[in-house]
């Protein structure tokens, strides 16, 4: 059994994030590499663009979420469920900000993003839950 306390080995650094979420990454760039192969084969490049950026903006935004948990982590400390909700909530509408921003730059195509965004944080939630059902199925 392992101990909840124990801090995870090493200083939380951008690289080693990246590094750890090779999978996700992956995924992101097939996502990215289907957008133009599908939807450029239509004539659509603005759209397939748009859809890989907003790929590309769920990417960043997970990344982003496991670097902010691995700093927390390490830190040992536990953050309020305030603090939880402030980084969040920063987070989030920074990302809000961005998509929507880009979105209305490139209408209609934009719509594209708001889609790809959408997708890719589907699939990310589901990668991220299917590993952590298993754990919790087998003890």
């Amino acid at each position: 059994m392992t101990d909840p306390t124990a801090q995870p080995p090493g200083k939380p650094s951008i690289w080693r994030v990246v590094r750890d979420q090779r999978k996700i990454e992956l995924v992101g760039l097939g996502m990215v590499v289907a957008s133009f192969w599908i939807v450029g084969q239509l004539g659509e490049w603005r759209l397939a663009g748009c859809i890989a950026g907003g790929v590309l903006l769920g990417l960043v935004n997970h990344l982003a979420t496991e670097f902010w948990l691995l700093k927390t982590i390490s830190s040992g400390e536990q953050p309020s469920r305030n603090q939880m909700i402030a980084a969040t909530i920063v987070r989030l509408t920074l990302l809000t900000v961005v998509a929507l921003g880009i979105a209305v730059m490139f209408w209609p195509d934009g719509i594209g993003l708001l889609l790809g965004l959408a997708i890719f944080r589907l699939i990310a939630l589901v990668m991220t839950t299917i590993p952590l059902l298993k754990e919790l199925k087998n003890p």
